[in-house]
């Protein structure tokens, strides 16, 4: 095969389609998550699904790496999800998430048996605590005790189109002063000695395992079971539907992944060089030499 001057054989063409091959692999690799809830993990225990909610209600979704960024937002318009924050908060950090929710937003708290959802709970000014004890409920489940499905829904705009929700291995929620929202059956119990057996020491009742609570203008909601929002349990009745009354009315969705460990390198990279100006015009020195560079040795050729 003849290119302009030159003859490009297969070998040529096999080296081409490698190369593209792997910088495709290369670009997906660092453009997406393996870790579970992350934003940009499309596979079972991903949270890209929440994206796709957002979208659907014609939210603009913003995945933030750090609480300065709650400050760029109207609060007013906007519910932030924390989805089981694997490090604690500062007292900078919770101060701004609390001026965001005082300020009119709304926070969801989704934490199960890691100890900083409660931190930060505690921080914000919340009475809702998550009381890391498994829920489990032999009746009223999807494929096992393990899996409870929580029937008691009160009716409230968090609730819309909510008749249940279907739990993944949940703790509950201590209400304190906050309101219930959704509770398990009264078939339910906790686990104490997580046997997964209802022994003698343990009681059969319904438990909390969503509440809401007003903080100033804004709402903070406690969900004791973040893989309500994991892609495949989104499919289960009626997670979906709880998290498009969630997102809901909402122009804005933001994702706090501020205290998540694993990042996509490429995604860090866009947000890093989408906020600094310096960076935006060192970049585009890079691409304009790399053009000139390319068509001064094609001119050659």
């Amino acid at each position: 095969m003849r290119v302009g001057s030159r003859e490009v054989g297969y070998p040529h063409l096999l080296a081409a389609a490698l190369l593209v091959t792997m910088l495709l692999g290369v670009g997906v690799g660092a453009s997406t998550s393996s870790s579970t809830y992350g934003a940009f993990n499309a596979a079972w225990d991903g949270g890209s699904g929440i994206r796709g909610v957002a979208s659907d209600a014609g939210a603009e979704t913003e995945v933030v790496y750090n609480t300065t960024e709650y400050g760029e937002v109207d609060p007013a318009g906007t519910v932030a999800f924390v989805i089981s924050p694997e490090r604690g908060y500062t007292d900078a950090e919770a101060d701004r998430i609390e001026a965001f929710v005082r300020a009119g937003g709304t926070v969801v708290v989704a934490d199960d048996f890691r100890p900083h959802g409660n931190d930060l709970l505690g921080r914000l000014g919340a009475s809702a605590r998550i009381n890391q004890t498994p829920l489990r409920d032999d009746r009223h489940q999807y494929k096992s005790g393990a899996l409870p499905v929580a029937t008691r829904v009160a009716a409230d705009p968090l609730t819309r189109d909510v008749t249940q929700l279907t739990l993944n291995h949940p703790a509950t929620v201590t209400e304190n002063e906050s309101t219930v929202l959704v509770r398990s059956s009264n078939f339910s119990y906790l686990d104490r000695d997580d046997d997964g057996e209802l022994d003698e020491s343990e009681t059969l009742r319904s438990h909390p395992v969503v509440t809401t609570e007003r903080l100033g203008a804004g709402d903070v909601v406690v969900v004791s079971d973040p893989s309500v929002f994991i892609n495949a349990m989104l499919e289960r009745p009626d997670n979906r539907a709880f998290a498009e009354a969630l997102v809901a009315d909402r122009p804005t969705v933001v994702l706090d992944f501020s205290h998540a460990e694993e990042r996509p390198p490429l995604q860090v990279a866009l947000r890093a060089l989408r906020g600094s100006g310096g960076l935006q015009l060192l970049f585009g020195g890079f691409v304009v030499g790399a053009v000139a560079l390319v068509a001064r040795r094609g001119r050659r050729s």
